[in-house]
């Protein structure tokens, strides 16, 4: 191979290959130097010196594939003593961060690789071990989130909502500007706390610029965001208000199943198994023919059910109607029914959409939704699945920006 053919394949802006060692089967080995006319920039003080050079100095970096063999650059850097503080410095290499061991081609791709696959595959890939890609991947997202992520980024609709990231009940909170629909913050924890720091990240000025938030309930957040948002109508949106109906229908599914497991109901047993929970838990109108006539069976062999099912559906009309003034009435109305159904799971939730119903009356003033916090909940959960879980939380959270937010390969240069 032609010397000046790789100098013109790598395309090092101002450098040039000296030498190559081509004698292993999957490995490249080149030396590059500075032309003669490049000028010196200082790695101490970052200006250009014309002091003359004191010695040269070899630094070995990885670089991109070529001829489908990994490729390492015997990198040679000048030395100068800085005008500035007397001391010698070596030249800063635009294409290499300093003390990197990579170039920064290698970890852009790297870092675009990771935001689609496993740290393993993208290593696969490379011909790198996956130590060395979450190496240069954690570095590549702490130095992007610095660039892109501070000051903290603030928004006018947000929705805040929580994750399970590990078992034990270990959660973080995600904000979401729900326009852009992208996370802009997220940190460990979901206390009334956690939540207190994002409003401080983006001070009081641009808190009370927020319009709206929508929330899953939480009591941690709603006391948060009234205490730091003044002007940000609080919604209890309608996608965790359906989730709760849902959760509780199922409680009376577990119940009645129990009951029909001591009194041998094989009928019962078969209907209310969990594996055929769905069709008390999905929209009536996206159920089939055979899954409609299941249900009836199920609720004329099942009072409770029955009720339950009753319950819910009633309450999903109250989002048909046109103003806050009507479903305030409607919201009443169901509360009556509740407590005339003696359901204890949807009395007990009857009691909670009370203490919270101005909440799930804003939905009518402000139809935002966090059902996007769902979907990329459901990102997350295929993300820790790619990753067979992440031990490092300070790099969960930068991949969460990575996969889900303002810090994708689409966002960034």
């Amino acid at each position: 191979m032609r010397i000046y053919s790789i100098t013109q394949a790598l395309n090092l802006p101002q450098y040039k290959v000296t030498e190559l060692k081509n004698n292993e089967p999957n490995a490249l080995y080149i030396w590059v130097e500075p032309y003669k006319h490049k000028p010196f920039v200082c790695s101490g003080c970052d200006k250009v010196h014309t002091s003359k050079v004191n010695s040269l100095k070899e630094v070995v970096v990885e670089d991109l594939k070529l001829f489908n063999k990994r490729v390492w650059l015997i990198v040679t850097k000048r030395r100068m003593r800085c005008p500035q503080d007397g001391r010698l410095h070596v030249e800063r290499v635009d294409w290499v961060k300093p003390r990197a061991r990579v170039t920064n081609r290698l970890s852009k791709d790297i870092y675009r690789l990771t935001s689609i696959t496993t740290n393993t595959e993208a290593g696969w890939y490379l011909g790198l071990d996956d130590e060395k890609v979450y190496r240069i991947d954690l570095e590549t997202l702490e130095e992007l989130s610095a660039q892109k992520l501070k000051p903290i980024p603030a928004c006018i609709n947000m929705s805040v909502d929580e994750v399970s990231w590990r078992k034990y009940y270990r959660y973080l909170t995600n904000v979401i500007d729900v326009d852009i629909r992208k996370v802009i913050w997220n940190s460990m924890g979901r206390t009334t706390e956690v939540l207190d720091k994002y409003y401080a990240g983006i001070g009081k000025e641009d808190s009370a610029k927020i319009g709206s938030v929508a929330l899953d309930g939480a009591m941690t957040y709603i006391s948060s965001t009234a205490k730091n948002a003044p002007n940000a109508l609080i919604v209890y949106d309608k996608f965790h208000v359906v989730q709760r109906l849902n959760t509780t229908v199922d409680t009376v599914r577990k119940l009645e199943l129990r009951k029909a497991r001591k009194e041998d109901r094989t009928d019962l047993i078969e209907m209310m198994d969990c594996k055929q929970r769905f069709i008390l838990l999905k929209n009536k109108g996206n159920l089939t023919e055979n899954q409609k006539e299941r249900l009836d069976r199920l609720c004329s062999l099942n009072d409770p059910i029955f009720k339950a099912m009753l319950l819910k559906e009633s309450f999903l009309q109250i989002y048909t109607k046109q103003d806050e003034t009507s479903a305030e009435e409607y919201l009443n109305a169901w509360f009556a029914q509740v407590a005339a159904s003696g359901i204890q799971a949807f009395m007990a939730l009857a009691e909670k959409f009370k203490n919270k119903a101005r909440y799930i009356l804003n939905w009518f003033r402000k139809r935002i939704s966090s059902a996007i916090s769902e979907g990329i909940n459901n990102k997350i959960k295929r993300l820790k699945q790619m990753a067979y879980g992440y031990r490092n939380v300070r790099y969960f959270l930068l991949k969460i920006r990575q996969h889900c937010g303002l810090l994708s390969p689409r966002f960034s240069p």
